[in-house]
């Protein structure tokens, strides 16, 4: 190294953040909006000016070395002082100014995004939103590297270093065909989850998770099939085939049953249910931003929340 000491671009740290989070050049590159080989130039460069190997690549998998690991941290410190400064320098005059990048699970992004979206463009006419749906573990995954600003999901989330503000409650109720002897009524206990035909979203959706939770506090085992989907839109319309019965959030019913070839029947108190919050690192400079952006999710709140 010459006598001048290096100076890291903060692109080069970005990249270097992104493919330690990933682990996949690919993905780290599509976070970032940039070509791959722009990444891969982009952490080469930052490995040769500090003469250390951060990242180990091979075909089949991609590493990071303990010098990297060492250095993450204090990488990830410099990629978030630079995002607070700037959203610092943008929301002097307005709250919520600049980019925010914003991460939803597929179970709340369709209903609350009809009515957020437009309220924001009302209420913060400076804020430039980029919307990601995605599965709780990849949100969280990309709030910790720091390609992701702030998500909304089912608290709580599980992970230190994160701030959660509570944004609503909702219930939990059966979507069953109308002719289902339990459709209608306002009064199922959780035992009748027992030998059900639940169908259940694919795996790594939330949803999933907290209704199997649901059914071992009761020691149910509902009927199991190869029926799969990947959102609540399809695997309605298979109750709706009389494939089954599901298991979804009160937010979505005004939506999902819509057509009226569905019914609803609610639990018994103490009704089963989840709180949605949005999430945000500890280490953000824009704390207050993300809870004006909290109060406006509250407004917009989709029906059925409380």
């Amino acid at each position: 190294m010459s006598d001048q000491q290096y100076q890291p671009t903060l692109s080069q740290l970005r990249a270097f953040v992104a493919v330690a989070t990933h682990r996949h050049f690919g993905t780290a590159a599509a976070r970032l909006n940039v070509s791959q080989p722009t990444l891969s130039q982009g952490l080469a460069s930052l490995e040769a000016g500090l003469g250390v190997q951060l990242i180990e690549r091979s075909t089949r998998r991609v590493l990071v070395t303990p010098d990297g690991a060492r250095l993450l941290n204090q990488a990830k410190a410099i990629v978030e002082a630079a995002d607070g400064f700037v959203a610092a320098a943008a929301g002097v005059t307005d709250p919520l100014s600049g980019p925010l990048r914003l991460g939803l699970i597929p179970t709340v992004a369709p209903y609350v995004l009809p009515t957020l979206l437009p309220e924001l463009r009302t209420r913060m006419p400076s804020l430039s939103l980029h919307v990601i749906e995605d599965q709780t573990a990849r949100l969280l995954e990309s709030l910790r590297g720091g390609t992701l600003d702030a998500a909304v999901l089912a608290l709580p989330s599980g992970t230190s270093g994160l701030v959660e503000i509570p944004l609503y409650a909702e219930d939990f109720v059966l979507v069953v065909p109308p002719d289902h002897t339990l459709a209608g009524r306002d009064d199922v206990p959780l035992t009748v989850l027992d030998e059900l035909p639940l169908l259940l979203l694919d795996e790594g959706h939330c949803l999933r998770d907290q209704t199997l939770d649901l059914c071992r506090s009761v020691d149910a085992h509902p009927l199991s099939g190869d029926t799969r989907a990947t959102s609540l839109a399809t695997v309605v319309r298979c109750v709706a085939g009389g494939l089954g019965v599901t298991l979804i959030p009160a937010s979505s019913v005004a939506v999902e049953c819509a057509a009226g070839d569905l019914a609803v029947a609610r639990f018994d108190a103490p009704t089963p249910g989840r709180t949605i919050g949005l999430v945000f690192r500890s280490s953000s400079g824009r704390a207050d931003d993300y809870r004006a952006l909290a109060d406006v999710l509250r407004d917009v709140a989709p029906e059925g929340a409380r």
